[in-house]
């Protein structure tokens, strides 16, 4: 099973990477259409909406690393960014992506130190708190649209939304009690079908039991939420940023609603992206929301907006997705031959253990030899033959003669990965 496992890797990659350029070439007419509204850019106004860009995904780097460091996770900030970068074009590119990209985020988090539990716990707990971050948005958007009247026919799903955010920072405060209930309820499930007791519900019970060493204080949650609104704000910045520099206003009255609406639309895994829904429904909201708006120069500043957060990342974070794998691949072959040298080091101290201290086989040679031996993975330290006594003979003269060629191997501490360890051979 194995060796089909990783011919199929391949297969599915390069599946999926068409499947990838598929959709997005399918929707590359945006790009078309954004040279006509960029004839005579303002580039002071295109510069702050690539930083503000740039600022929301170092914003969502934050944010993981802020949810990693709750389970004692410390990452640099360059790594989660890569990291940020690399998801963000995984699910731009695929349909479905959201998906793909929390898979992918799972296993760079593994990478990082996380186990199972706290990998998992960190993709669903950011998930949430970006949640929370924009519907909390769209409330004060909501407040801000209200002078229009047509901002009200939006009132009662952005009420749905805060309800459901709302909802879900009840079912964290009581984690425990709902955890303690699934648990009986798989528990009673085993009985009443006659499952081995404990199969189910045990090791659900241990997750659950990890969970609950993984608890932020109030302060982190606040942390948290505030670098979510600085993920939505400053993309809703980039868009902003966007219309003088296509020439028009910032419809001020309108445009966090509109924003908000475009971004909870994106959420539906119709298109890879949310291509074409996002450009769709920010121009309708927008130009619905704001009487007066110009339908041409939303359109504008909407393209360049899409250009600015979505086409440019691609290949931004396609780099980073190679960076990642290239270091994933170099952590697991350093594994690897730590593992092999650790075992060689066991085989060793075996062959003389049980040898009786006496040097035989093609294993000591390197040290009899005065040869050098790595020791990669293991506890470092430098491995040294030490001279002394082996024995005397009963009765004898008590002159502590020494057999020749007889060694005894003492393992030192301290030191790196890369300590080597040295041999010298008794002198009969």
């Amino acid at each position: 099973m194995r060796r089909l496992w990783r011919p199929f890797r391949v297969v599915a990659g390069f599946a999926l990477l068409g499947v990838a350029i598929w959709a997005v070439a399918g929707k590359s007419s945006e790009l078309s259409g954004f040279h006509s509204f960029l004839s005579q850019p303002h580039w002071v106004w295109l510069g702050l909406a690539a930083i503000s860009e740039t600022a929301s995904f170092l914003g969502m780097a934050s944010l993981q690393r802020a949810m990693l460091r709750a389970g004692d996770i410390r990452a640099r900030l360059a790594r989660v960014t890569l990291i940020t970068f690399a998801s963000n074009a995984i699910q731009s590119a695929l349909p479905l992506g959201a998906g793909f990209a929390a898979l992918y985020q799972f296993g760079q988090y593994q990478v990082l130190g996380a186990d199972d539990v706290l990998s998992g716990w960190v993709v669903v707990a950011t998930a949430v708190v970006l949640f929370v971050a924009l519907a909390s948005l769209a409330g004060v958007g909501l407040g801000m649209a209200a002078s229009t009247g047509s901002a009200f026919d939006l009132g009662e799903a952005i009420i749905g939304v805060i309800v459901v955010a709302v909802l879900a920072g009840v079912i964290w405060n009581r984690r425990a009690q709902i955890s303690n209930l699934l648990v009986r309820a798989v528990a009673a499930g085993e009985r009443r079908t006659k499952r081995p007791e404990g199969q189910l519900s045990r090791p659900l019970a241990q997750v659950f039991e990890r969970m609950k060493s993984v608890a932020p204080t109030k302060a982190e949650w606040a942390r948290a939420l505030g670098w979510g609104a600085t993920v939505w704000l400053a993309d809703c910045g980039c868009w902003m940023f966007a219309f003088p520099a296509v020439g028009t206003g910032i419809p001020w009255q309108g445009i966090l609603l509109a924003y908000c609406a475009g971004q909870l639309a994106a959420t539906l895994p119709i298109t890879p992206g949310g291509l074409g829904v996002v450009e769709g429904t920010l121009t309708v909201a927008l130009v619905y929301f704001v009487p007066g708006a110009s339908t041409a120069k939303t359109v504008g500043a909407v393209l360049l907006y899409r250009v600015i957060s979505f086409w440019i990342p691609l290949p931004a974070g396609a780099a980073c997705w190679g960076v990642l794998l290239r270091v994933k691949r170099r952590k697991t072959l350093r594994e690897l031959e730590a593992a092999e040298a650790a075992g060689k080091l066991e085989d060793e101290d075996e062959a003389e253990d049980a040898g009786g201290g006496t040097s035989v086989g093609p294993e000591t040679d390197g040290l009899h030899s005065g040869g050098r031996r790595r020791a990669v993975g293991v506890e470092p330290g430098l491995v040294r033959a030490e001279r002394g006594l082996v024995g005397t003979e009963p009765g004898g003269d008590g002159s502590g003669a020494r057999s020749a060629g007889h060694t005894v191997a003492a393992r030192g501490g301290g030191g790196s990965d890369d300590s080597d360890g040295e041999a010298v051979e008794g002198d009969g």
